[in-house]
């Protein structure tokens, strides 16, 4: 049992966990953006009203955690794609930290645009 907690306790294996978790949570945005772009579409007088709720700080503060949930993302698919066609190194838990920093800073820089 010592074995399995210690493996789950290694960067790599949060870095595997974070990279599920945000995948999973912008498969759950997606039916909403798909339904806003219906609005556009089909009722411009809803999709006007919808973006004027949007400007609420608490549905900004939803939009930065979805920045940061693709930086995530894309940051740990770029360190699959490292671990699978480049040779293993014991700098794996570079590639983690590198991923996860690379989403909190993406993050920022979009919270200072929003702002």
């Amino acid at each position: 049992m010592t074995v399995l907690a210690a493996h789950r306790n290694h960067p790599t294996y949060w870095a595997f966990i974070l990279h599920r978790l945000s995948g999973l949570g912008l498969a759950l945005f997606l039916p909403m953006h798909l339904y806003v772009l219906s609005m556009a579409i089909g009722d411009g007088a809803r999709l006007d009203a919808f973006l004027d709720w949007t400007e609420q700080p608490l549905v900004k503060v939803a939009e930065v955690g979805l920045v940061v949930l693709l930086a995530l993302h894309m940051a740990g698919g770029l360190r699959l794609l490292a671990i699978e066609f480049l040779p293993w190194r014991d700098s794996q838990k570079t590639f983690a930290a590198f991923a996860g920093s690379f989403a909190v800073g993406v993050g920022v820089l979009y919270l200072l645009n929003v702002v």
